[in-house]
């Protein structure tokens, strides 16, 4: 009879979790470890970097971007709010001053880019609208990234009624192309800076959210997301802290790739006539204000404005690549850039 009750003793299964106390220490606990998983995704983005740096055409393009990147800055002073925040200026000249002595004028040691119909040194206006470039593509696509993860975040992740919603606008958006519905906001609500990147992110977020819920829809399988559940954990701890920094990676690159596809399409919007106010100097707008020199002879007006667009897209072009071979270091493209 002992031996019967030491064996039934022996064999019992002791279940834990249900007390209170114990689920608030595991919260506790939950928190605590966010520390141990920041280490865990700081060595895994320092592997990415060094990864990143073995890829001498990624890192040809990138110093390309930096050096227009610079070039732009320091093209012009920066006031802001009447405070001079950057007082240099590269540029020779006032991009927006016209020299009616010098019509037209070919590339020479005055004016290295040449002069278009007006006089405007085109040198000056093409590493100045490099500024209003560039910017345009990194605020746009912050802001598509800061309206498109969020939203196909919650939409992976909840599912049922609230995918179904998100998803459906989505369907919509997507129905529209492209350049049609940009063209169709900036004819509604005008022209100007922050009118673009408005439409632009409209027209643009819906290509973060699909990705980001596709990878989430994966992700969210995984044994340590419903450790996570299990532990008590809020479902925005789960979603910011445990699933998105897991299925971002292919967001980065498209994210990459995007500032040069927003480049164009400014460049196209201005090109057309949709852009900044005409005779800003913006590459899409000297495009489109030199085509007619160009007939007659004058190359010089759009060649630069034009070869500058396609540096700035085939550096962007170099660098996502580096990046998605960066993340994802199992691919064979990755072994192949290695050199």
């Amino acid at each position: 009879m002992s031996q019967r009750n030491r064996t039934t003793t022996r064999g019992r299964i002791r279940i834990s979790g249900f007390d209170s106390s114990v689920i608030e220490r595991d919260r506790e606990f939950v928190d605590w470890d966010e520390s141990v998983d920041s280490d865990v995704s700081a060595d895994r983005w320092t592997r990415a970097w060094q990864r990143f740096r073995r890829n001498r055409t990624a890192l040809l393009g990138l110093a390309v971007i930096l050096l227009m990147a610079f070039l732009a800055v320091f093209a012009r002073p920066i006031d802001v709010f009447g405070f001079t925040v950057q007082p240099f200026s590269i540029a020779p000249y006032d991009p927006n001053a016209s020299n009616f002595n010098a019509l037209e004028q070919p590339p020479s040691l005055q004016y290295p880019f040449g002069t278009d119909w007006s006089g405007k040194d085109i040198f000056s206006r093409v590493i100045v609208g490099g500024r209003m470039s560039l910017t345009i593509g990194l605020i746009a696509v912050s802001l598509a990234l800061g309206v498109g993860v969020p939203l196909g975040s919650i939409a992976g992740y909840f599912g049922g009624w609230i995918d179904e919603f998100i998803m459906r606008i989505v369907d919509v958006l997507y129905a529209f192309p492209f350049l049609v519905l940009a063209i169709a906001f900036i004819a509604i609500f005008g022209q100007g800076f922050w009118r673009m990147i408005g439409a632009l992110v409209l027209v643009s977020w819906i290509g973060y959210a699909r990705l980001i819920r596709g990878e989430i829809l994966s992700v969210k399988e995984n044994e340590y997301v419903s450790a996570a559940e299990a532990l008590g954990a809020r479902d925005r701890s789960i979603i910011f802290r445990h699933i998105v920094p897991n299925a971002i990676a292919p967001v980065i690159v498209q994210a990459t790739l995007g500032i040069g596809t927003y480049v164009l399409s400014a460049a196209a919007l201005g090109f057309l006539g949709l852009g900044l106010e005409p005779g800003s100097a913006e590459w899409g707008s000297m495009l489109s204000s030199g085509r007619e020199s160009l007939v007659e002879g004058n190359y010089w007006i759009t060649f630069f404005p034009g070869i500058a667009i396609f540096l700035f897209v085939m550096s962007i072009n170099l660098v996502g690549d580096g990046v998605r071979d960066a993340l994802d270091p199992q691919s064979d493209t990755a072994s192949e850039r290695l050199r």
